[in-house]
């Protein structure tokens, strides 16, 4: 069964003339989701010291707090990507959201160990469906043109809450202590699915916001002007294809080192520059937030350049590997003045080009599961996702062990070392014009 697409006269048309705008509006609407995401997952790192004194919990104790959360979201990725291309990414979503909401709040209410363990698994597999479902949604409202830069824009949001999170949630810990930072911001989820039941629809095709002229934009017309038209059919998926597929692997691979190098500033940044560069509590939001903001102007960079040589030359390959290998490796470099030096703005400096320059990777490794996923896209999105999870499960636990052991500066060379071999997957091995559902 296929959908009717407006430009033959089916559904209801708003108008025919410019195109309206009505995909923007949904791309805003799931990058607050993104936001707020990164906001719930992110606030622990501000109060950490608060907890682990309150709770008598030592380095080793607070990595495994944080790998919860990944172990989590890395198991419920593939469930949730499936479950998005099965049901519609509307249903999926509007269950998780306000899952991890509770669960957020949740960890406001721990009242030791195994309570903020399992506050933050819970969140993890709450948030897991987030990522993979949206990807799936966009896919459905957005040509292949725009895929790099929407994924941009979408992280662009995650990374802006990561840079406003120390900030807001240190004033409501100085102010009303820290578990009310996970009861604020827990309940920001209930806004926002009340608002995306009310404005989204799974496909354009059933939105009235959207017109002929909009939707032409987004599938395209074929040789004849009519629409072409989006199948809704929903086949067994392909799971010996995708499982069996040397290119799913290298995006999964390409994906974990990503993830393992972004997780620092999603984990320890917060306390590295409080107890190792002797950042105060009151310039935290300030001096923490300058590599987060470099990050954000990455997505954006990162997100809208392949885009742009995908349509200059027309070459998958050549679009998302040329901005993706860069990017990673020099990330790496600029860890090991950011570890070595002893001038703290130095560091901070050089963290900010790195976390930039890092962020490029973003656009492109979301774009590829789009790309080569076809109507499955959402769950080989999710596998792709939870290598990324698996690989950022382990960077607190070898920032745990090395400072346990004395050493902030081990671990950044570590770090450098999984950039590199990022760079050669990136390099060598994906492809984003080979499918992984066919046999192709």
């Amino acid at each position: 069964m296929q959908a009717s697409g407006l430009g033959n006269a089916a559904g209801a048309a708003v108008r025919v003339g410019s195109a309206t705008k009505t995909r923007w509006w949904v791309l805003f609407l799931i990058s607050l989701m993104y936001l707020i995401c990164y906001m719930d997952r992110s606030n622990i790192t501000v109060a950490q010291v608060e907890i682990s004194k309150q709770f008598g919990l030592n380095r080793t104790a607070m990595a495994l707090v944080f790998s919860a959360f990944t172990w989590a979201y890395a198991i419920g990725q593939i469930p949730a990507g499936f479950l998005g291309d099965r049901f519609g990414p509307k249903k999926v979503l509007l269950v998780i959201m306000p899952w991890w909401g509770i669960a957020a709040a949740m960890t406001g209410a721990a009242a030791g160990l195994g309570s903020l363990f399992t506050a933050r698994f819970l969140l993890g597999l709450g948030e897991a469906g987030a990522f993979p479902v949206a990807s799936r949604g966009m896919q459905l409202w957005f040509p292949r043109a725009e895929r790099g830069r929407i994924q941009g824009i979408t992280h662009f949001f995650s990374r802006f809450a990561v840079a406003i999170t120390p900030l807001v949630a240190a004033s409501i810990m100085v102010a009303f202590g820290w578990r009310a930072i996970f009861y604020i911001f827990g309940s920001l989820g209930v806004i926002w699915s009340a608002a995306f039941y009310l404005y989204y629809r799974n496909r354009p095709e059933e939105h009235k916001g959207v017109n002929e002229a909009e939707l032409a934009q987004i599938r395209g017309r074929n040789a004849d002007g009519t629409i072409r038209q989006a199948t809704v059919e929903r086949p067994a998926v392909p799971w010996k294809a995708i499982l069996g597929s040397p290119n799913m692997w290298a995006i999964a691979a390409g994906y974990g080192c990503f993830f393992y190098g972004t997780y620092f500033f999603l984990s320890w940044y917060p306390t590295y520059l409080r107890e190792y560069r002797h950042v105060t509590l009151d310039a935290l939001g300030l001096i923490g937030s300058l590599p987060l903001i470099a990050g954000m102007a990455g997505d954006v960079v990162g997100g809208g350049l392949p885009d742009f040589l995908l349509r200059r030359t027309g070459n998958a390959k050549l679009a998302r590997r040329v901005v993706a290998a860069p990017g990673m490796l020099a990330s790496g470099l600029f860890l090991i003045p950011a570890a070595t030096t002893h001038d703290t703005w130095t560091c901070i400096v050089c963290l900010a080009a790195s976390f930039f320059l890092l962020e490029w990777v973003i656009g492109p490794a979301w774009a590829v599961p789009m790309d080569v996923g076809g109507q499955f896209s959402g769950t080989v999105t999710g596998i792709m996702n939870m290598a990324g999870a698996l690989g950022a499960s382990l960077t607190p636990l070898v920032f745990g062990y090395f400072i346990q052991r004395g050493s902030w500066v081990t671990p950044f060379f570590v770090t450098t070392g999984v950039m590199v071999l990022g760079t050669l997957v990136w390099t060598f091995l994906i492809n984003p014009e080979r499918s992984v559902v066919t046999h192709e």
